[in-house]
């Protein structure tokens, strides 16, 4: 794509690489916009000189935002065909694939410190919503497959839908319907399921109102005004955003029944994206009595986040999980 570049102030300096970002991750470096335009060619109605005549486009768009990530799936991970319902997540993809590439290294510590690849190789993405990217990424980069949970069954028919029009996901997503909200794994993983990892990304808010004013605070101070009625540009609705005592409530209870799963899963794992939440959620781990508990602090931009994993099998009992699910 050619852009007409005038006269720009003066230049302002971009990191050469988003050092918070994994060593793995494709998206340390700025979007390359005109490649991505390339592949497509959508993308164009969006991207513009900004006041620096650096190629961008408008991230408060959720047009924009929409068009940014068709491309960045298409040009990274092959995916053809994505598309999401109305005022439904709409996820940053280089977040979601930091999070892929951290739980990869834990497993990588499962097997004497080889990341293991292949569909031998099962995650459960809890919520996964209508947008599959956690299964899109983990695919790709690992070849795993994946059993994705959602309690919303339009997500998951959307969900069906990307799996069904992308050969390269075929018979690699099983797309589950969890039908007691109040659940995690209860009701949802059979007696003849063994996963290796467990990923999610919890509701964040406690309310409806309570996301509604955490958006809107966020707005206002982006865009220096008040805002009282804001438009998601990364979308988002019902149970994506908020649950009944919001992150930390979420992820207590998937604590909790962890442990009834923790012989059948090698490695559970959340992102916690409240510090303050993290205390609570490590003394419920200790509590429920997880072996070993790891927190791995993650970043994207000014946006501060972090993981924890933890497991309920000794380690010679992940020495044999390997020796038995992930030699051939």
């Amino acid at each position: 794509m050619k852009v007409r570049k005038g006269k720009s102030p003066a230049k302002k300096e971009h990191p050469s690489e988003k050092i918070e970002l994994h060593l793995r991750n494709a998206h340390r470096q700025r979007y390359p916009l005109e490649e991505l335009i390339l592949g497509y060619p959508e993308l164009s109605a969006f991207v513009k000189p900004n006041a620096y005549n650096d190629l961008s486009i408008n991230f408060h768009d959720s047009d924009a935002v929409l068009a940014l990530n068709k491309a960045l799936l298409l040009h990274y991970y092959g995916i053809t065909w994505w598309q999401i319902p109305k005022d439904h997540l709409c996820p940053p993809i280089p977040g979601r694939a930091d999070y892929i590439h951290n739980v990869a290294d834990i497993l990588a510590t499962s097997n004497q410190g080889k990341i293991p690849t292949g569909n031998a190789v099962t995650c459960l993405d809890i919520g996964v919503g209508a947008n599959c990217v956690y299964p899109i990424i983990g695919n790709h980069s690992y070849g795993w497959s994946f059993i994705g949970s959602d309690v919303d069954t339009l997500a998951l028919q959307n969900a069906r839908a990307i799996v069904a029009n992308n050969s390269t996901l075929k018979g690699k997503v099983d797309v589950r319907l969890q039908p007691n909200g109040n659940h995690i794994f209860q009701g949802l993983l059979t007696k003849d399921d063994r996963i290796d990892m467990v990923v999610c990304n919890p509701p964040f808010h406690a309310s409806l109102k309570d996301a509604q004013k955490g958006t809107a605070q966020k707005l206002s101070r982006l865009h220096q005004k008040n805002i009282q009625k804001p438009e998601l540009n990364f979308g988002g609705q019902g149970q994506e955003l908020w649950c009944t005592g919001g992150e930390a409530q979420f992820i207590e209870t998937m604590i909790t029944e962890s442990k009834s799963f923790g012989k059948t899963c090698l490695w559970f794992s959340t992102l916690v994206s409240k510090s303050s939440n993290l205390p609570r959620i490590l003394a419920k781990l200790e509590a429920t009595q997880a072996t070993e508990i790891r927190t791995v602090p993650m970043g994207q931009g000014n946006k501060i986040s972090r993981l924890v994993a933890w497991t309920f099998l000794t380690p010679e009992e992940h020495n044999k999980w390997a020796d038995v699910n992930w030699k051939t």
